[in-house]
């Protein structure tokens, strides 16, 4: 697959987004915009990027009534990314209503679920009321996720192989908690490589810090690029 690399955009002001999404080349790599970088720039955090050639993943994870969740993936649509998400937490109606609402538009981006957040293990899923083991948790969201019509579901790279068998290979597996063997893990508590994600199923790959706070980033983005294609040994 061509770009599996979705590197996540964190920085906060105009300025340095201008001066980040220009060391990263756009045939390489996808970019993400999360909650930070939204609610401090708004749709503008969009146009930088798209001004400068690269296709949007918009990371907000809508998780609200079936009608305001609907109407914020309209909204963006309108903005004419490439990707966005919901959480399936929000439950089969709200699912079905974000996925339908995208059929009268123009531009119709990826439309994925969040399942379990790569920050979260067991013990943290029991404090908020999640008894069943993570995995059947993640099988359960992903298939609220495919019946509903969504194309794809953001999960960690350990499920993905699960995921694969389960949800067959047009189902859209976007991995976050990628890191490079020679990056800290910071604080993501279920990472993988980046070739073994690959290799467990996934599609794309979130990366984030190992890429934008290098000294320089498109090198470490090479440098990422080059382990995919040229397993060591």
């Amino acid at each position: 697959m061509s770009r599996p690399i979705i590197v996540a955009l964190d920085v906060s002001n105009a300025r340095a987004l201008r001066d980040l999404v220009a060391k990263l080349p756009p045939t390489l790599c996808r970019v993400k915009i999360g909650k930070e970088l939204f609610t401090a720039l708004g749709p503008e955090a969009v146009e930088i990027c798209h001004g400068a050639g690269h296709e949007v993943f918009l990371d907000l994870k809508f998780h609200d009534i079936p009608n305001t969740c609907a109407m914020a993936v309209r909204a963006a649509a309108r903005l004419g990314v490439w990707m966005t998400n919901v959480h399936c937490a929000g439950g089969q109606a709200m699912l079905e209503a974000a996925k339908d609402v995208l059929a009268g538009e123009s531009h119709s981006p990826l439309l994925i679920g969040v399942t379990v957040l790569t920050s979260m293990d067991a013990a943290a899923l029991q404090t908020v009321g999640v008894s069943r083991p993570l995995e059947d948790q993640v099988l359960a969201l992903a298939g609220l996720a495919q019946s509903a019509g969504l194309d794809g579901v953001v999960c960690s790279a350990q499920e993905a192989r699960a995921l694969r068998e389960t949800c067959g290979a047009a189902f859209c597996l976007v991995t976050p908690g990628i890191r490079p063997a020679w990056a800290a893990s910071d604080d993501q508590s279920r990472i993988v490589t980046p070739r073994d994600a690959m290799q467990l199923g996934a599609d794309y790959l979130v990366i984030g810090r190992p890429v934008t706070r290098a000294d320089e980033p498109a090198d470490a983005l090479a440098r990422i690029i080059d382990e995919l294609a040229h397993p060591p040994g």
